[in-house]
């Protein structure tokens, strides 16, 4: 049987109760209702309300003992001596993120702690599984990197549950929109989209197509300074020359809309990619239309990945500080599990941008003098 919101019964019911519990209306040790109790509150059957016991039983939500009920399991009591911090990270296959981790776990190895480490694929609904994970775990802070952080943030009430629980938490590559007192580390990227664009108006290139993510926050930020290095070069900002994409679509969209740019024969001598994988998706997508990097279209990167050195072509990019990084964010939720004030804080909370000059630019100024 199902809801009107198309969920079955047992798994509404499910829900329902896990909330409860993180949300602290159903507190650590404390009794849950029977399970005539819950099959008449809910209008389902018993066998229904055990199946939906036996998940949360199953995940360390709750415990049964016989003959005396069932009870919110103790480990949601929150002891701050795991000497355990939680890593969320969007990605830790490739591109920056083993090097982060590897930072990270430098320091926080030198002062005792170990990392359990999580990734959610950019995606929402994996964070706030992991978040929930997270909250039943001996945890004694949490470093994240927000998937989507351009978009409204729609679970506060798990971090506010982190706040309850008194576990401090530290937001590395962005941060969600409602949260930006939060303790953070991240890098100027408004002042990194700004550099590459600058460097190639001051290379002569006149006709510079953007590549931007719209749903983090660092997306947001390159566009900015892109937009603001050709305003103040007196270019024109020309929204046809902008291609935005989600994560979704991040391995399709970029080369398709490119392409039907250049269909249109729209003028092109350089592009600013959001980061290193797409600038080496865009080079690809203009050889297979026979164009040559540099020297018929200009493309930077951002982020100096093993890609940006080791691809197609050496990328002009943004150098990132992949494992000073995690060292800096490691030593930031320390400095907030022993109550260090923001005031007399040691850690840097802006990383500068440092520009990367390579082969997938080049100068044009001669080419018309």
């Amino acid at each position: 049987m199902e809801n009107d919101n198309g969920k079955a019964k047992y798994f509404t019911l499910m829900e329902q109760l896990k909330e409860d519990i993180l949300s602290g209306k159903i507190r650590a040790g404390e009794k849950l209702p029977s399970e005539n109790q819950l099959a008449e509150q809910y209008q389902i059957s018993r066998h229904t309300v055990r199946k939906a016991l036996s998940i949360l039983e199953n995940e360390n939500y709750i415990n049964a003992h016989h003959g005396k009920g069932t009870f919110c399991s103790e480990r949601m009591i929150h002891r701050h001596d795991s000497h355990n911090i939680a890593v969320v990270t969007t990605y830790i296959s490739d591109y920056i993120f083993p090097r982060l981790i590897q930072g990270m776990d430098r320091v926080l190895g030198e002062n005792g702690y170990s990392i359990i480490l999580k990734n959610t694929g950019n995606s929402r609904t994996n964070e706030i599984r992991v978040l929930q994970e997270m909250l039943t775990k001996p945890i004694d802070g949490l470093i994240i990197e927000p998937s989507k952080s351009q978009i409204l943030c729609k679970h506060l009430n798990l971090y506010e549950m982190l706040d309850k629980y008194e576990i401090p938490y530290v937001f590395i590559q962005g941060t969600y929109p409602q949260m930006l007192e939060k303790p953070r580390i991240v890098m100027d990227d408004a002042r990194g989209g700004y550099l590459l664009t600058k460097y190639l108006i001051e290379t002569g290139h006149e006709n510079i197509a953007g590549i931007f993510k719209a749903d983090d926050s660092q997306g947001a930020q390159r566009h900015l300074g892109y937009t603001r290095a050709l305003q103040e070069a007196g270019f024109p900002y020309d929204p046809e020359k902008v291609i935005w994409f989600h994560t979704e679509d991040r391995k399709q969209k970029p080369p398709l809309i490119l392409n039907q740019l250049l269909d249109r024969k729209i003028p092109v001598d350089a592009i600013v990619s959001y980061n290193d994988q797409i600038a080496n998706l865009v080079i690809q997508t203009l050889r297979d239309r026979g164009l040559s990097i540099p020297e018929d279209i200009s493309v930077t990167g951002y982020d100096n990945s093993t890609i940006a050195e080791a691809g197609q072509i050496g990328l002009t990019t943004i150098a990132h500080p992949q494992e000073r990084l995690g060292e800096m964010a490691a030593e930031l939720i320390l400095e907030q599990i022993h109550h260090v004030p923001e005031s007399e804080s040691q850690v840097e909370r802006l990383i500068q941008p440092e520009l990367i000059v390579r082969q997938s630019t080049r100068n044009r100024k001669h080419i018309k003098s």
